[in-house]
C-alpha cells in the first residue's frame, strides 16, 4: 500500500499526540503527597484538618510521618489535638521528660518510645474501647500494649489542629508546647489495623484509606506560618 508523503506527516503528527494526551494523563494520574512544615515556635500557627466524619469513636487508628529536632531538649511537643468546647478528646504529646503520651479526656497513659529526630519516623497509634488496650508503633514495631479508659468513648462535636496545643476551643496557645518540623501522611480509622497493617503502611503499601482522615483528599484550613509543600511521590 503507498502512502503519501502528506498522508505520513498526518500519521506521524497523530502519533506524537497520542503520545502527548498519554503522558499528560499519566502526569495526572502521579500521587502526590502534601507535607506540612512548621518552621519555628510560634503561638498562633496551626493547621486544622477537616475530617470526613465525626470523631465520635469507641476505638481508633492515628498514623503520621514526623520529624522534628525539638525532641534533643527537655520541652513538650503536641503532636496531635482534638478538643470539643469542654476538654481535650484526644491529646497526643511528646512529653518533656521524653515520654510519648495518649489523653483522652483527662489523665493520660505513658510510653517509653524511641526519640523523634530529623529524619521521618512513621508514628502510629491504637486503642480500643472495649478492652481498654492502647499501643503506640514506631516505623513498624508495636510498643508494649497498655490498659487505658476501657468503656470510654472519644465524643464528636471538637477541631482537630496539628502544630497547637488549645487550652479552650482554638485559642489560649503557648508557644513552648508548638510543634516545630515537619508532618505527612496523617491518616485516621474509626477501628484499630492490625500489626500487619501498619507495617504495610510504614513501607508505603497502599492500604484502605483513613475513614476519618484520608491525607490524599483531607481538606487542611492552614493558620499562621506554616509551610504546604507538595511533591510527587
Amino acid at each position: 500500500m503507498y502512502l503519501s508523503s502528506q498522508g505520513l506527516q498526518w500519521g506521524f503528527l497523530a502519533i506524537l499526540l497520542i503520545f502527548g494526551v498519554s503522558l499528560s494523563l499519566a502526569s495526572a494520574e502521579r500521587p502526590m503527597r502534601r507535607s506540612l512544615v512548621f518552621p519555628m515556635e510560634t503561638d498562633n500557627s496551626y493547621v486544622e484538618l477537616v475530617p470526613q466524619k465525626g470523631l465520635d469513636m469507641g476505638a481508633f487508628t492515628l498514623c503520621m510521618r514526623v520529624a522534628t529536632e525539638l525532641a534533643k531538649d527537655n520541652r513538650e511537643i503536641i503532636l496531635f489535638a482534638y478538643r470539643t468546647m469542654s476538654y481535650d478528646e484526644l491529646n497526643v504529646w511528646r512529653e518533656a521528660d521524653s515520654k510519648y503520651s495518649l489523653y483522652l479526656s483527662g489523665d493520660g497513659v505513658l510510653f517509653h518510645l524511641p526519640e523523634l529526630n530529623t529524619f521521618q519516623t512513621h508514628l502510629c497509634l491504637t486503642w480500643d474501647s472495649k478492652s481498654g488496650m492502647a499501643a503506640f508503633y514506631v516505623d513498624g514495631k508495636r510498643s508494649v500494649r497498655k490498659v487505658y479508659k476501657p468503656g470510654h468513648k472519644v465524643q464528636k462535636g471538637g477541631k482537630v489542629i496539628l502544630g497547637q496545643d488549645p487550652d479552650s476551643f482554638l485559642k489560649d496557645f503557648d508557644s513552648k508546647q508548638s510543634f516545630v518540623g515537619e508532618i505527612t501522611d496523617v491518616n485516621m480509622w474509626d477501628y484499630v489495623l492490625s500489626d500487619g497493617m501498619i507495617e504495610a503502611l510504614h513501607v508505603g503499601k497502599r492500604m484502605p484509606r483513613g475513614n476519618i482522615f484520608d491525607w490524599e483528599t483531607i481538606e487542611l484550613i492552614v493558620n499562621g506560618n506554616v509551610k504546604v509543600i507538595t511533591e510527587e511521590l
